[in-house]
């Protein structure tokens, strides 16, 4: 059923989606130029590996050094305005269809740290991540790591239905809102390094 639920989500609002689309591109190719998509490897159900998609919002600046520059000197107005409005993540409505996402479940994080989940952290992939989850409409990316883990584990024991109906509602109001787009100084938040101090004593980590 929640296969099922996506799919038909995905056609019936594709009128509103793709020709928001369709304008967003042609902005990033008038001003970022091309190529347009953003795309890279994450790990998704059972941490099979996808490529998901997302609008290209960052330039490929380098300093003197021939290094990238930091993220946040490299986000141009309209990329700053994607993410304030989380359009960016519209693309990922295409791994939706082919099955790599759901609307609603843990987000797919980077490939990197799967190796430094503990036990209890690597549950988030009992699942098919989603575009949106619990952790997103409960601070997204201004909680902390354990914060965002353990809601992602909640939302594995939990899930519903009527769960997800509640989160895609709230999704849409934080986005109206804009909350919880950044960290202060990241333009999302600090990378993942594993079990926090206090869980190190854990077994699992």
């Amino acid at each position: 059923m929640k296969r099922i639920f996506d799919i038909v989500v995905v056609l019936i609002t594709a009128a509103f989606w793709m020709p928001i689309g369709a304008l967003v591109a042609t902005a990033l190719v008038l001003s970022v130029g091309r190529p347009i998509f953003f795309t890279q490897l994450r790990p998704g159900l059972h941490g099979r590996i996808f490529k998901v998609y997302k609008f290209r919002t960052m330039t490929v600046e380098r300093g003197q050094d021939g290094r990238l520059l930091p993220d946040e000197e490299r986000i141009p107005r309209i990329g700053r305005l994607l993410r304030r409005l989380s359009i960016d993540e519209l693309p990922q409505l295409l791994n939706v269809v082919k099955g790599d996402l759901s609307l609603v479940g843990p987000r797919p994080l980077m490939i990197d740290y799967l190796p430094l989940y503990n036990a209890e952290q690597a549950r988030r992939h009992d699942v098919r991540p989603g575009l949106t989850g619990w952790a997103q409409i409960n601070g997204r990316n201004s909680i902390s790591w354990d914060e965002k883990f353990a809601l992602d584990c909640w939302y594995v024991d939990n899930r519903s239905f009527w769960l997800d109906m509640k989160i895609l509602w709230i999704t849409l109001l934080k986005v109206i809102r804009m909350e919880g787009i950044s960290q202060a100084g990241y333009a999302t938040m600090p990378p993942f390094i594993g079990c926090s101090q206090s869980n190190r004593v854990s077994k699992d980590c």
